[in-house]
Order: C-alpha cells, then sequence, then structure tokens
C-alpha cells in the first residue's frame, strides 16, 4: 500500500503535518446513498494517485442529493486544513463535504455551491475556519470530534454524470499569532519603509523620471488576508500596476492589475489571499514620480465576499454613496410584476432603485442641482401605491427647491413583459432651475446584502457594459432603454471609479475584470417656475422590446392599462369600510396582488428570490385565499402542476422547484394536497377535475396510512408519540432535529377529513368507509397524544411537538382553520393557548418583554381569535401587525419583521406571498368564515364594532363552497341593520350573525317576521334576507 490510510480508531493528528485520510484504494469502509427518485452508486476508478471514489449520481427529474459515506472516528486539531482532488463529468451541482458526531445528528459542512465540476483533476482545500456548521440539537458547535465524512452531491442543476474524489488529506496548522511582525518594505528607489509605518502624513517617493517602479512589501510570515488599500498622495498615483504575491520572494504569481486607476485610495480586493511577500510593479503614471503614503494589509474580513468588500468601501465614503444596505442601515423593497411572471420580476427599493432582474444590477437615481449632486441620503425619501393598493410603487424624495418621484410598474405577457420606469423631476422654485438626473446602472442589487437564501442580496457583477446609442447594455441583464436620448452618457470601470461620484469616459463599451463596472446616463434640464418633467425608461423583462416613436406617450398609455388590468384583477372582492377600515381594504387588494405576481406561471409560491420555488404547504392556504378572493383558475392550475411530482410511493413532495421534487420528509405535505384537492372542488363543483386528481389523492392517503401505522409500536404505546405522523421538519422550528409536530398531525388529519369527503363525492363508498375508519382512529390517536402530552409536560396549552410541550399557538392555529377541530378540541386547552399568547403579544407590544424580531406568521392568530369569539383583541393584533408593514404605504410585510428597523438582518421575501395569504384569510375571516362541522357561515365575527356605526361595512362577492356571499351590516340609532344579497346556496349550518355587544340581544325582525335568538344567534335560511335588530337602551355605544 503506497500510503497508510486511517484506521477505523481515533486518530491523535495533532503531531502529524499532513495525514491522508483515506486514499481510496479500497472502498470497504463506503457506501452510497441517495434521497428519494435519485440514483447513486459508489465504485472505484483510476485516480489522481492509484485509485479513486467514483460516485456516479442520476438526479432524474427530481431535486435531492447523492452521497458516498463512510465511518471515520477522528479528533480534529485546534487548527487544520482538510484537503482533496476532484473531478467530474456531471452539471454544476453544489459539492459538500459534511462531518458528523456520533449522534448522526449533528452536522459540519464545507459547501461549494454550484461547483463546476471539470474533467481534469481540482485540488479543494479549506481550513477549520471555513467549516460551518449546518444543523443539529447541540449547543456546543466547535467541532473537536467526527465519527463520519461524507461527500454529498445536491442538486443544482441537476443531471447526471460521475464525480471522482481522491486524497482525502488533513493538515495540521499552528494556532494563529496573537500579533504578526511588523511589514518591511523595500524598493526600485526612495525610502519604501514609509510606505508600511502606518502614518499618513509620510509616504514613499520614488525618483523622478522612471516610471517602471517596484514596491516589496514583507509581512514577516506567511499570513491570510482579504485585500489591500494603497493610499497615494494628490496626483502621484500609479494609474497603471500589477500586484503579485509569493510565499517565497522566488515565484510570484500575478493577482490583480489595475489598468485606469485614479489615485487617492486604490481599495483591492483579495478574497482568501495567502502570502510572505507582496510586490507592486507600478508601471505608469500623471506625474513624473509616484508618492505612496501607505499600504495597507486588510483581514480575511474585509475581503471574504463582495459585500464585505462594499461595505468597508461604504465605511469611507460619503453617506448616500453606496446603497442603504452597505451603509450599515436595513432597506426594504418591494415587487413589481406581472402576473405569474415571478421568475422575471422586478424590485424598486424604497430609495428609488430598481433591479430589473433576479440577482442583477440595478439603476440608481441621483440629481445634480446647483453643483451639488444628491442621493437618497441627502432627500426626504417616502412612498406611495397608484390608488392606494394598486402594485404601482413610487418613491418621492424631497430637497429644497425640487422634487423627484420614481415610479415602477410592469406590463406585458409571461413571453413579454417589460419593467416601465417614469422619473418626474419638479422645480419647486419660482424662478427657472436647471436640473440633471443621473440614472447610474451599478452592481448593486434592490435585493439586500443581509440575503443569503437562495438569491444572494447586494453584490451582482458587472464585468461588460455598453452604450449602443439606444440602449444600455449591462452584462446580459435586461438592457436599460430610454424614452428620451440621454445628454451624456459615462461608463467606468471600478479603478477609474464609481459613478457617477467619479469616474467615466464617453467611450462605447468598458470590460472590468473586477466585476464592479458602472455607467451612468444623464439628462440636463431646466424646468419654469413649479415645472415639471418625465423622462421614461424601459427595461425588458422577458422578450425584446423596440422603443417606440411616442415614448412618453406610450408609457402613459401603457402605464393606464396596467393600473386598469390590476384593478380588474384585484376587484371582484370588494369591501366598503369607515376610513378606520381603509388599511385592511388597502392590503387585502395588495396582497392579492402580491400572491398573483410571486407566483411563477402555475407555481404559487412565497417570494420571487430567496423562496423561488413552490411549498405546498404555502400553495395549499395561498390558494384557500385566492379561491375565496375569486380565483379558482388559478388554483386549479397550481394542483395540476404540483400533482405529477408526487413520488411513486403516493408521498408529497414538501416543495418543488427548477430541480424538481425535493425529498425531505415533511409530513404535512399530503394532508395539504388532499385539503386543497377538496377545496378546488368545494368551490368549483369540478367534479371531473375532482375524478382526474382522486388517484393522486387516494395514494397520498395511503402513504399518510403507512406513516400512521409506522408510530403505532408496542415501544411507543402509551408514550405521547404513539400513532402521529412521524418526526419531521416541516416546522422550521425543529429543523435542528425532527420533532412529532402537531402541525404535521393536524394537517393529517384535515387530509383524512377531506379524502373522506372527495370519496363520498365521486361515489366511491368503500373507499370513503375505509377513509372515515381512518380518520376516526388517527383522531382517536392524537387526541390521545395530546392529553399524555399535556400531562407529562404539566402545561395548560395546546403544544406544538409531543416530544417538547413547547408554546407555539401560530402553528397551533393549523387545529382550528383550516384543520376545523375547534369543535372536537378540549376548550380549556385552546382557551389558555391563545390567553398565553395574548400576554406574550401585550408584553411585546407594550414594551414590558425584551424581544428583537418576529415573522408575521403571526397574523394567523387573528383567525383564531375572531373563532374564539374574542374581537376587540383581534383589532388589536391587526393594528399592531399593520404598524409593522414596512415601507408603510407599500401594504406589505416580509418574512421576519425586526424591532430596529434599521438594524440589518435577513428578511425573507418581501413581499411575502404566504404572509400576504395569512393576512387575507384573517381579513376575510373578519367579515365571514365557515364553521366545522355543521358548516354555518358566521358573519362580521372580526369586525371592530365601531365600524358598525352610520354606513356601516359592506362586503360583495367573497367566494364561498355555497356561491357569492354579499352583506352590509350597519348601526344607525337605535337599531342594526344586516342585509344579505341572493345568489348564495344556505349552508348546511345557514348564515348565522351572533349578538356583538355584552347583555341580552334586543327584539329582532327577519324579512319582516319576528324571529328568536337562539344561544346569542340568529340563522338565516332563506335569501335575500334583512334583519333588524333593536339595539337595548343599556348597550354603551363603542
Amino acid at each position: 500500500m503506497k500510503r497508510w490510510i486511517a484506521t477505523l480508531l481515533a486518530v491523535p493528528l495533532f503531531a502529524s503535518a499532513q495525514t491522508v485520510l483515506d486514499g481510496f484504494e479500497t472502498l470497504d469502509a463506503w457506501q452510497a446513498q441517495a434521497s428519494d427518485g435519485v440514483a447513486a452508486r459508489a465504485s472505484a476508478a483510476p485516480g489522481w494517485q492509484g485509485q479513486a471514489l467514483r460516485l456516479d449520481v442520476d438526479f432524474g427529474d427530481k431535486g435531492g442529493y447523492a452521497f458516498a459515506r463512510r465511518t471515520l472516528p477522528l479528533d480534529l486539531p485546534d487548527n487544520y486544513e482538510i484537503a482533496f482532488m476532484v473531478k467530474g463529468d456531471l452539471p454544476s451541482n453544489h459539492l459538500e463535504f459534511k462531518l458528523t458526531d456520533a449522534s448522526g445528528d449533528n452536522v459540519w459542512w464545507h459547501r461549494l455551491p454550484d461547483y463546476p465540476f471539470a474533467n481534469d483533476w481540482k485540488l479543494v482545500r479549506f481550513k477549520k475556519r471555513q467549516v460551518a456548521f449546518a444543523w443539529g440539537p447541540t449547543k456546543d458547535r466547535t467541532l473537536r470530534h467526527a465519527d463520519r465524512i461524507e461527500f454529498v452531491v445536491s442538486a443544482g442543476s441537476g443531471g447526471k454524470g460521475s464525480v471522482w474524489i481522491d486524497e482525502l488529506t488533513l493538515r495540521a496548522l499552528p494556532p494563529v499569532p496573537a500579533t504578526w511582525p511588523a511589514l518591511r518594505a523595500e524598493a526600485s528607489s526612495g525610502q519604501a519603509t514609509m510606505a508600511v509605518d502606518g502614518r499618513a502624513d509620510t509616504a514613499w517617493q520614488s525618483t523622478p523620471g522612471d516610471k517602471r517602479q517596484d514596491v516589496t512589501v514583507d509581512l514577516g510570515a506567511v499570513r491570510e488576508f482579504g485585500g489591500l488599500v494603497l493610499r497615494w498622495l494628490p496626483g502621484r498615483h500609479a494609474s497603471r500596476y500589477d500586484v503579485a504575491l509569493s510565499m517565497d520572494g522566488r515565484t510570484w504569481q500575478t493577482v490583480r492589475s489595475v489598468r485606469n486607476g485614479n489615485g487617492g485610495s486604490d481599495a483591492l480586493l483579495l478574497t482568501e489571499s495567502e502570502a510572505r511577500y507582496i510586490r507592486l510593479l507600478l508601471q505608469d503614471g500623471p506625474a513624473e514620480s509616484y508618492a505612496l503614503a501607505e499600504v495597507e494589509l486588510k483581514e480575511l474580513a474585509f475581503g471574504a465576499t463582495p459585500n464585505d468588500f462594499i461595505r468597508a468601501l461604504a465605511v469611507e465614503a460619503p453617506q448616500g454613496a453606496f446603497p442603504r444596505g452597505f451603509s450599515g442601515q436595513q432597506p426594504y423593497w418591494t415587487l413589481v410584476g406581472i402576473d405569474g411572471g415571478a421568475r422575471h420580476s422586478a424590485l424598486i427599493g424604497e430609495d428609488g432603485a430598481l433591479e430589473p432582474a433576479r440577482g442583477g444590477y440595478a439603476v440608481e437615481p441621483f440629481v445634480l442641482a446647483d453643483g451639488r449632486l444628491s442621493g437618497w441620503a441627502d432627500v426626504e425619501v417616502t412612498q406611495s401605491l397608484r390608488d392606494d393598493y394598486l402594485p404601482i410603487p413610487s418613491v418621492h424624495w424631497r430637497a429644497p427647491g425640487w422634487t423627484l418621484t420614481t415610479t415602477a410598474s410592469a406590463a406585458g405577457t409571461p413571453d413579454a413583459s417589460q419593467l416601465l420606469a417614469r422619473y418626474t423631476l419638479r422645480n419647486l422654485k419660482d424662478v427657472p432651475q436647471t436640473l440633471e438626473l443621473v440614472l447610474a446602472a451599478r452592481p448593486f442589487q434592490v435585493n439586500a446584502p443581509r440575503q443569503f437564501l437562495n438569491t444572494p442580496g447586494g453584490y451582482s457583477p458587472i464585468r461588460d457594459m455598453r452604450w449602443d446609442g439606444r440602449a444600455l447594455h449591462v452584462e446580459g441583464r435586461p438592457p436599460l432603454i430610454p424614452l428620451r436620448a440621454p445628454d451624456a452618457v459615462q461608463l467606468s470601470t471600478f479603478d477609474a471609479g464609481l459613478l457617477p461620484f467619479e469616474g467615466g469616459s464617453a467611450a462605447a463599451a468598458v470590460h472590468d475584470d473586477t466585476g464592479f463596472a458602472s455607467g451612468a446616463l444623464r439628462w440636463k434640464v431646466t424646468l419654469p417656475p413649479q415645472g415639471s418633467t418625465v423622462i421614461g425608461a424601459v427595461m425588458p423583462l422577458t422578450g425584446a422590446f423596440a422603443a417606440p416613436a411616442d415614448g412618453l406617450a406610450w408609457l402613459e398609455r401603457t402605464e393606464a392599462q396596467v393600473a386598469e388590468t390590476w384593478r380588474a384583477k384585484l376587484s371582484q372582492v370588494t369591501l366598503t369600510v369607515p376610513p378606520a377600515g381603509k388599511r385592511m381594504a388597502d392590503t387585502v387588494r395588495s396582497s392579492l396582488a402580491h400572491i398573483l405576481m410571486t407566483r411563477d406561471g402555475a407555481a404559487i409560491q412565497p417570494g420571487t428570490r430567496s423562496y423561488l420555488r413552490s411549498w405546498i404547504r404555502d400553495g395549499a392556504m395561498m390558494s384557500e385565499a385566492l379561491l375565496r378572493m375569486g380565483m379558482p383558475d388559478v388554483a386549479a392550475d397550481y394542483l395540476r402542476w404540483y400533482a405529477p411530482y408526487q413520488f411513486d410511493n403516493g408521498k408529497v413532495p414538501c416543495c418543488v422547484d427548477a430541480r424538481g421534487a425535493d425529498p425531505v420528509p415533511e409530513n404535512d405535505s399530503h394532508g395539504e394536497f388532499i385539503f386543497l384537492a377538496s377545496e378546488l372542488y368545494r368551490y368549483t363543483g369540478d367534479k371531473a377535475a375532482l375524478q382526474a386528481v382522486w388517484p393522486r389523492v387516494a395514494a397520498a392517503a395511503r402513504y399518510m396510512e403507512s406513516l400512521r401505522q409506522s408510530e403505532r409500536t408496542p415501544a411507543q404505546r402509551g408514550t405521547p408519540l404513539f400513532g402521529l405522523m412521524p418526526a419531521s421538519i416541516s416546522h422550521e422550528g425543529y429543523s435542528e432535529k425532527p420533532m412529532h409536530s402537531y402541525w404535521d398531525d393536524f394537517w393529517a388529519l384535515r387530509g383524512y377529513k377531506d379524502a373522506v369527503t372527495i370519496a363520498q363525492a365521486l361515489g366511491r363508498r368503500a373507499e370513503a368507509r375505509k377513509l372515515a375508519r381512518q380518520r376516526d382512529a388517527f383522531r382517536r390517536d392524537l387526541y390521545a397524544s395530546l392529553d399524555a402530552a399535556t400531562h407529562r409536560h404539566g402545561i395548560g396549552y395546546l403544544p406544538g411537538a409531543a416530544e417538547l410541550g413547547d408554546f407555539d399557538p401560530t402553528s397551533t392555529t393549523i387545529a382550528l382553520t383550516p384543520g376545523g377541530e375547534q369543535q372536537h378540541l378540549p376548550r380549556a386547552l385552546v382557551e389558555e393557548t391563545y390567553r398565553k399568547y395574548w400576554d406574550f403579544f401585550t408584553a411585546r407590544r407594550d414594551g414590558t418583554k425584551a424581544w428583537d424580531d418576529y415573522t408575521p406568521y403571526e397574523l394567523r392568530n387573528v383567525s383564531a381569535f375572531v373563532r374564539l369569539g374574542w374581537r376587540d383583541k383581534a383589532e388589536q393584533l391587526l393594528a399592531y401587525f399593520y404598524a409593522d408593514q414596512r415601507p408603510r404605504a407599500w401594504n406589505q410585510w416580509a418574512e421576519v419583521v425586526g424591532r430596529d428597523a434599521r438594524t440589518p438582518r435577513f428578511l425573507g421575501d418581501m413581499p411575502h406571498g404566504w404572509i400576504a395569504s395569512d393576512f387575507l384569510r384573517a381579513a376575510l375571516d373578519s367579515f365571514a368564515y365557515e364553521r366545522e362541522p355543521d358548516h354555518a357561515l358566521l358573519l362580521a365575527e372580526g369586525i371592530p364594532l365601531a365600524w358598525l356605526i352610520g354606513d356601516g361595512i359592506a362586503i360583495r362577492g367573497l367566494r364561498t363552497p355555497y356561491g357569492q356571499l354579499g352583506y352590509r351590516l350597519r348601526r344607525t340609532g337605535g337599531q342594526m341593520t344586516l342585509d344579505v344579497a341572493a345568489g348564495l346556496t344556505i349552508p348546511p349550518g345557514g348564515i348565522v350573525l351572533r349578538w356583538p355587544y355584552g347583555g341580552p340581544p334586543g327584539a329582532a325582525r327577519l324579512n319582516g317576521r319576528p324571529v328568536r335568538w337562539r344561544d346569542g344567534a340568529i340563522t338565516i335560511r332563506a335569501l335575500p334576507a334583512t334583519l333588524y335588530i333593536d339595539i337595548p337602551d343599556e348597550v354603551t355605544r363603542p
């Protein structure tokens, strides 16, 4: 054997400089496995040296992963480097190296996203600081000992092929010293030490006349660093030079070339660099000699990522030179797109920047007035929506003497859509004023730099940019096409300066290897007193676009068409409310728009950047909201699209994206799929569609039953786990370790109930009886589990997971809606759950409880409060959540809300489509909801009583399983009047209005005849109906 192979015993490696952990001369210790629907096979093959591990992977049409694993107990040094050789003929996918502890629950990894596999061998190496904790329940996340290792290929582009792995080694590294040697320097001429003395008032100065000069910096030891900053004396910089690195002072590698430097401070991004020596090879400059005040060596963090580099630049730049997100402040944004166009949607930032493509550059506005260039930090910024609810957002800048309004909208079809931008510049002075609008295309997304999931935010490389006389073409992204020719166009490399503050030339094209190129279009206008001008631009989202001859007139017509199209889509359900209810009415319509814009064709999904994939849990609940808002075709398209991704064994994937079905088991998905099929039938009556989906419903129910039976073991009998759905991570709170989540169980029960309904509707009596028995058995086990869990944990509320007894009211809402189990659940447990949540909520709201952030999924608690009859509390919840819409005028929520609006954090998508549906369902529940098990429609249970005075409230066009509901409810003087329109089939439990005030209700007349109150409610069983109710004198007016 040509190399030593690590044994299965724990190996002390502290004294060894390098150890071969596995040379892959034999694969006896290795096993290949894959997720559902993915094929994997491990075999020996010729390697980089001797034999190698070959992992064959076939993703088919699925997402998921394939991996090779072996046991390898390993004690890790305090500092180390792991390396291996790799090659492959697989499309780019994610390459992962994992280490796990003895439990297998705690995982550490080094992950290479979208790794470009090549046919020649490449060295992959990484250090201890680059091995991250991935997941697991442990609180100590420092990896000291590993028991197993894995090489994983997870789906990126998918496809099929092979990966070869060889020569896995571990090298012990010395600890990082507390201090480093002082820098030393020498140069071709002059006193180079003055460039590394840490003083800005001294400088290395070269001998005049010779433009070719070298400056070599000795770091005193091999060091890691992230970049350099060169600080030049004014006018004596090098405009052309190279930076080279060496470990030994003999062999050099050029790592950066500057070709049109502009002096001042040159910040050089050198990510993950390591060297003993740095050499500057100066070649040209504007003066006869160079004067370099300081060479600053920057820590790894300076250049860890382009985003870190930009943040470092922003610290030294004037506020407003870089986007808000790089300047220590949390920015906000909203979506601009067409119905179904999520993949090709745009964003507009709260400060007016436009991002025309996911992950792409942004166009930022600036205004030059009286010789001063103003950006977002120099003006008062506000936002608005057209008509206060249409998805046509505007950003308003106000400065002394002028305003700028940036308005964005999207037009067209999925095959040919455009982002429309309107810039209205207005002179506020009583005298003429010359202003200049500058639109800068820069390598910064609107999606903020703290956004890391799926579509990392912040930096977006621009290496190539050109102006062809009609459009600015940027890195293959949607071009910027002005509808009015600019007066000037400037392009710049990063070294020449970041536009529009410095740099730029009239060249028609620019190339920048750094990826930090920028461009600017400029319009200079002289406006009369109180006058204004409009400059329009178009960025094609899909398809080609040619600017029309009547540019501004075309823009106005198209914007009007966009507005009218959205009005029609968003007005199928109308709310009539007093001024106090306007925010609800506006947010209802905006939320519907957000759901439609975040869907990708037929795929309903919660977002367009972080969450550009479809979860069945999100899709099912969003579909319910769409059905109530009169969008059955959208829900039907979604079910037809999602259904074929079901696995052959009946398992419903938790989510689907461009890679296919995700195999991660999340045991709510099966019930959600069945619920969606049932709801679609209940709202549309389309029995043919129900018949078509029945085989998949039946398969999902069978799979769900197999899961239930797997948990009915002798070992679990008598415990809270008996008969539940198996542990899963469907609930994000259990991602560290799967739990038996009651979220899964109540969705499963919903699925069993709806499977019975579907079978009955299709006349499948035998299947219906069998499913009903399974439903009843599962309900018994579920309620027995709840009883056992509450007693075991000594709690008086409904727990989130059987093992934990944790408090999670937002997830518990699923038991009430859409679970429909309120009448079966122990009332004391339900009420204590939401009393406890109310106490938590008020403490947070009133400032007596410390908190940092929360997720507006809590909007689901509004629906729970409505069902509990807690009208006033529901109103207070909504008032609190409305205050956290950011920006307030855009009627939206991000997935995460921070207490300090400007503290940078991950926000998820904004708007977030699933949260939009949570609000929609809560708002609509306030007007009407269906009660189980009697299937009655209850009216106005969540409407604030103050809204009823005067003209009151009304709703028209609300879809229910029984047709369209329309009613008006008002209180004038001493009488309350309810008018319910015809057109609705009376539901089995009737239409119910409950007495909303304290004390006994007054006399009531239904369609002119006296009617009696029963248990504080009046039930209507014929339409149209008019109900008059006398308000007793003792009822206190709200």
